[in-house]
Formats: structure tokens, sequence, C-alpha cells
């Protein structure tokens, strides 16, 4: 991870990234803006913050290479998830 920042740490809009990815499965950029509803831009920098923590890896969509499909990384999810649980319980 990237320096001391954690799932918590993060703006509301990558939380929400975080969870749609966690229910969802791989996504699309593009799915992911259609779950979230957020704007594209909004979708953009959510990703690159939870890649930035390490929460969130990119790979090759093979449907369509010209995007990219966006899930989460096994370990340190799980980790964080937990920790953002805790805080709401």
């Amino acid at each position: 991870m990237a320096g001391d920042e954690h799932l918590e740490d993060l703006p509301p809009s990558a939380k929400l990234v975080f969870k749609v990815l966690e229910y969802d499965g791989p996504l699309t950029q593009k799915r992911i803006v259609e779950e979230t509803m957020l704007s594209a831009r909004t979708v953009r920098y959510a990703l690159e913050r939870l890649q930035d923590i390490g929460v969130v890896q990119e790979d090759v969509y093979f449907a369509d290479a010209r995007q990219s499909l966006y899930s989460l990384t096994c370990d340190d999810a799980e980790a964080d998830a937990t920790e953002a649980d805790a805080e709401v319980a």
C-alpha cells in the first residue's frame, strides 16, 4: 500500500466504487459508471485512488481490448473491507 492511506481515508465515491466491485465482481469503467451513477471522471479518479492503495487491479478486458477490467485484489481488499465494516458497526 502507498503510504498510510486506507480505504476509510478515501472519499465516498471511492468507497462506493469499492463496494460495487466487491458485490458485482470485475467490471469495466463504463459498467462502474452505470452501476454507481457517478460521472466517468469521478469513477476514473476513484479507481486511481483505489489502485494507489493497492485494493484494485486493472486487467485487459478480452471482449474489448480498448477497455480495462477492474477487480479487487484479494488479500488487501478483504483486509480493508473488514476494517471498513468494523468502523460502521
